[in-house]
């Protein structure tokens, strides 16, 4: 007489996952083995603790999957979330269905490892990942409860996180010769994006979704300057400008020439996103990894010798380490660097006499070698609907 077949089994892949109800509760999870005798004893086992549970009440086992969909379910109006939500896919293949009394630095060696060697993102980007396993551990710990009160997990385990101030990438800004051959080397679009940004210290998000309704005009110094609302959500809606607080951004020659430049393309945004409008995403993209690769070629054409590192391998952001390196060297006081930067510094940045707006300009213009211009008395306030 042939063996009876246990049901709820199903391969993926060349594994076994178990997808059966029982008792009105769905047990959905891999069995790890591509083995079905293995999987079957694996299902057995699964409906014996299930049997446990419900009439002696032992702690039900849960995995890492099922405390990674709480956290996003529970946390899902946080700004961060989607950024929680990317780590959390990519750890889901190496420690999904892992036990919560399981995840320790042995589960997360093959994620660390792929990473580090597959991906080639750096420590700190790893790091990122193994703070919301912590994140989710202690929330298993400390918050999350079942039936009977009893914590998901005991106790955490230690997360090693990797060294990350000899492997991080530091800033590297830009001579005037190596950002001439880059910009070069960029398609127009970009260029005009970077000249802007490089010219006033701005973050990428901060130039791709500029809007014109945030230019505010300053007659008295036949100028404009742009305030960025402390709301404003960057690449995600929620996130929000850096420090909460509103962003003035003030426009050097070269910075209003550019903007000056973008009048008409777009109703909306100053740098909009080819023909049909709408916003850019990022700057950072094939067009930018190419450019940067021709430019360093060409460095070494010229010069006859190895482009640095740091500019073969330059990044959008170091065009604002570029800007800041470029008023520290001319002499700009720290205060008004700040201010020009974006920094938070204590002060209310929506609130500038014409006096002080003059001496923002005259130092932002200090990088580009144009001249400054006197200061007028005026006050600087959004203008209300």
């Amino acid at each position: 007489m042939a063996r009876k077949t246990i049901t709820g089994l199903s391969q993926r892949k060349g594994v076994w996952h178990i997808d059966k109800k029982v008792n009105g509760e769905r047990i959905y999870e891999s069995t790890g083995t591509g083995d079905r005798a293995e999987a079957e004893r694996y299902l057995i086992h699964r409906l014996e603790r299930l049997r446990q549970e419900k009439i002696y009440g032992v702690r039900r086992m849960r995995i890492w999957r099922e405390a990674a969909t709480r956290f996003l379910l529970e946390f899902k109006d946080q700004p961060s979330i989607a950024l929680s939500a990317g780590h959390l896919k990519q750890l889901d293949p190496f420690i999904g269905d892992i036990p919560l009394t399981h995840i320790d630095d042995e589960a997360l060696e093959p994620f660390v490892r792929h990473k580090l060697d597959i991906d080639g993102v750096s420590n700190r980007t790893v790091n990122i990942a193994l703070e919301r396993v912590i994140r989710v551990l202690n929330l298993c710990a400390r918050k999350w409860r079942d039936d009977e009160r009893r914590p998901w997990l005991d106790t955490v385990p230690m997360i090693t996180k990797l060294e990350e101030r000899r492997s991080s990438r530091k800033p590297y800004p830009m001579s005037w010769d190596e950002q001439s051959l880059l910009f070069a080397e960029l398609p127009d679009y970009l260029r005009r994006m970077a000249l802007y940004k490089v010219n006033t210290g701005c973050r990428e998000q901060e130039v791709c979704k500029l809007r014109w309704e945030w230019e505010i005009k300053v007659p008295e110094l036949d100028t404009s300057v742009f305030l960025i609302p402390a709301e404003f959500g960057g690449r995600n809606k929620r996130s929000g400008v850096k420090n909460r607080d509103e962003r003035l951004v003030v426009l050097n020659d070269v910075a209003r020439k550019v903007v000056d430049g973008q009048r008409g393309l777009d109703q909306a945004f100053v740098f909009p996103y080819g023909r049909h409008g709408g916003a850019m995403v990022r700057m950072y993209c094939p067009s930018w990894t190419d450019a940067r690769e021709r430019a360093a070629d060409k460095w070494e054409e010229i010069h006859g010798t190895p482009a640095h590192p740091g500019f073969r391998s330059i990044r959008v952001h170091d065009l604002k380490h570029s800007f800041g390196r470029r008023l520290r060297a001319a002499g700009v006081t720290e205060e008004d660097r700040k201010a020009l930067l974006g920094h938070k510094n204590g002060s209310i940045t929506s609130h500038y006499s014409g006096a002080e707006l003059g001496n923002l300009i005259d130092a932002a213009n200090k990088v580009s070698a144009t001249d400054s211009r006197g200061p007028v008395l005026t006050i600087l306030r959004r203008q209300k609907a």
